[in-house]
């Protein structure tokens, strides 16, 4: 099944795929302009790889970032199943990872790695 993933933010969209097996890759992160046209580039980008399902990272412990994340959901025309996959501390995380690699952070990367460690998350979920 090929799967995608995202890590909504106010200024960019993370976005990770999984198109073999368990190998989550990390993609070009999209810029918002606003939430209109970051939903139509997600929903494009959706189309262009085929994808089946999309795991969107919501966080467990922010009550208002879960429903701006939510609402931004609404506004995507999906047609696959999707489903929201807890996304504590990746962008933390995907920082840590990048550190000393990335200067400008601006350009989606970290955004990017934190939707990969979300839909790795996602696919880990059952052998915990």
């Amino acid at each position: 099944m090929r799967l995608a993933s995202i890590d909504v933010g106010l200024k960019r969209v993370g976005v990770a795929i999984c198109l073999l097996e368990k190998i989550v890759t990390p993609q070009n992160a999209i810029i918002r302009k606003n939430r209109n046209q970051a939903a139509l580039e997600v929903n494009d980008f959706l189309k262009e790889w085929q994808i089946e399902k999309l795991i969107i990272g919501l966080p467990s412990s922010n009550i208002d970032t879960q429903n701006r994340i939510k609402h931004f959901t609404t506004l995507l025309e999906l047609k696959i199943p999707y489903e929201f996959c807890e996304e504590n501390l990746s962008s933390l995380e995907a920082k840590e990872l990048m550190k000393g690699e990335v200067k400008q952070i601006r350009d989606g990367r970290i955004d990017s790695i934190a939707a990969k460690i979300i839909l790795e998350r996602y696919l880990n979920k059952d052998k915990i």
